[in-house]
C-alpha cells in the first residue's frame, strides 16, 4: 500500500509541475519582449524561379 501512496504523490507532483511549466511558458511569452527576448522570425526576401509544365 505504501508503494501506491508514493506513486500517487509522484504523479500529483508531476501534474502540478507540468501546470506550473505551462503557466511559466505563457508568462514568458507575454513578458519576453520586455525582458529583451526577440521572438520575431528573421525576414528576408527569397526569390526562386518556378518552371510550370503546361502540357
Amino acid at each position: 500500500m505504501n508503494g501506491q501512496l508514493t506513486m500517487g504523490r509522484i504523479i500529483k507532483w508531476l501534474f502540478i509541475l507540468a501546470i506550473l511549466a505551462v503557466i511559466a511558458l505563457a508568462v514568458y511569452a507575454y513578458l519576453g519582449p520586455f525582458l529583451g527576448a526577440d521572438f520575431s522570425a528573421p525576414q528576408q526576401e527569397i526569390r526562386q524561379s518556378v518552371v510550370l509544365d503546361a502540357g
